[in-house]
């Protein structure tokens, strides 16, 4: 009965890593129509559960909403009046041109699924983890890094995406192109250690004490300090403990300075949160932020940092301001919400010989990185 389970245990983990995701691209875009193009390798095209055609590489298609239904043309056909359309390679790692109005096109490896919602055309990318992961540390981290720093950074997205394939149950899709799930913008174009660095942690995964998933946050800079997460989303997680940061210090995003007209960030402060400048003096405009804080001023007159990057569109709440003149002055560090593994820090340990385990557990506090299909395999054994 305990091999029987195992095997369970193991055909249903190794579905999972290996498991096609569901990705809606262009997510916040309207489309009625996309053009599609196969770059790499030729297409079935179905639809619903009905083989329509072969598309061959480098043939044009146009997919389009259709009112409650979506509709393909190609140059001598026409196929109306299905619930979606499904576009299936024909051999592994061939890709999809993607153009829609207003937008440069994209590439994206394997099929493609199209479905009609509301008047408009649904695009979900079917695609495998591994392709998924190489196409979203290429939009995340860039090239030019260091393998360690891209197979950290390959734990961190294939945790996250396992973590939230729910996400976007109610769309249809698992997951989606943009930066609140993970950036997705392309297919692996130009860095081929990526696709190594995935490859070569395929199946690990970070979890916590309880060989729970764990969250994880990550940012491009921490500007020398990580955030409690309660700073930003209100509930603290005992794993990302806030600490100083080297590594990040002298990188090109560690630091940023911007001007906002006195006249805006008094009328801002004083109707959102009814806190007067008369009241406070030179107070209102003069904030020193040595360590990270949660408000501005003073926690008791209730202005979240968090509410100020918002409004103007900062980098990040891990600034001090000064008013000079007609305006505020913000000298500021780091870009993003500072919450766990920062981006440019990771690459600083990566290139002084750190490895990606090493890198892992010093962004999260407690945690360990799991090799799903051993972890398995020698609990059976001790058994």
């Amino acid at each position: 009965m305990r091999l029987l389970h195992f095997f369970l245990v193991l055909t249903i983990s190794c579905a999972a890593y290996s498991q096609q995701m569901e990705i809606g691209l262009f997510h916040n875009k309207k489309i009625s129509q996309v053009k599609i193009v196969p770059v790499k390798g030729d297409y079935e095209l179905y639809g619903d559960t009905t083989f329509l055609s072969t598309i061959i590489q480098g043939e044009e298609i146009t997919i389009r909403n259709s009112g409650n239904s979506v509709s393909a043309e190609l140059k001598d056909s026409a196929y109306r009046g299905f619930g979606e359309l499904k576009l299936i390679p024909k051999i592994n790692n061939s890709s999809l041109r993607y153009t829609i109005a207003g937008a440069k096109s994209r590439l994206y490896k394997d099929g493609a699924l199209f479905k009609a919602s509301k008047s408009l055309l649904k695009i979900i990318n079917l695609v495998t983890m591994n392709n998924y992961l190489s196409g979203v540390i290429e939009s995340e981290g860039g090239g030019g890094k260091h393998i360690e720093y891209y197979k950290v950074q390959a734990l961190m997205s294939r945790t996250y995406a396992l973590k939230n394939l729910k996400r976007h149950s109610k769309s249809g899709f698992q997951l989606c192109d943009g930066v609140h799930c993970q950036a997705y913008h392309s297919e692996l174009r130009y860095t081929p250690t990526i696709n190594e660095a995935v490859l070569e942690t395929e199946g690990k995964i970070l979890v916590d004490s309880s060989n729970k998933l764990v969250t994880t946050y990550f940012a491009a800079n921490c500007g020398g300090e990580t955030c409690d997460a309660s700073f930003v989303w209100n509930t603290s997680v005992w794993y990302v403990q806030p600490f100083i940061d080297t590594f990040c210090m002298s990188t090109r995003q560690a630091k940023w300075t911007k001007k906002i007209k006195k006249t805006v960030w008094k009328s801002f402060i004083e109707k959102k949160y009814g806190v007067f400048e008369k009241d406070l003096g030179e107070w209102f405009y003069n904030f020193e932020q040595e360590q990270r804080k949660a408000f501005y001023i003073h926690p008791s007159i209730g202005i979240p940092l968090r509410d100020l990057r918002k409004e103007f569109r900062l980098k990040s709440t891990f600034f001090s301001s000064s008013l000079e003149g007609d305006y505020v002055i913000l000298r500021g560090k780091g870009f993003g919400h500072g919450v766990g593994l920062c981006q440019e820090g990771a690459m600083g340990m990566a290139n002084s010989g750190y490895n990606y385990d090493q890198i892992a557990r010093f962004y999260f506090n407690g945690v360990r990185v799991l090799d799903y299909y051993k972890d398995v395999f020698f609990q059976q054994e001790s058994e």
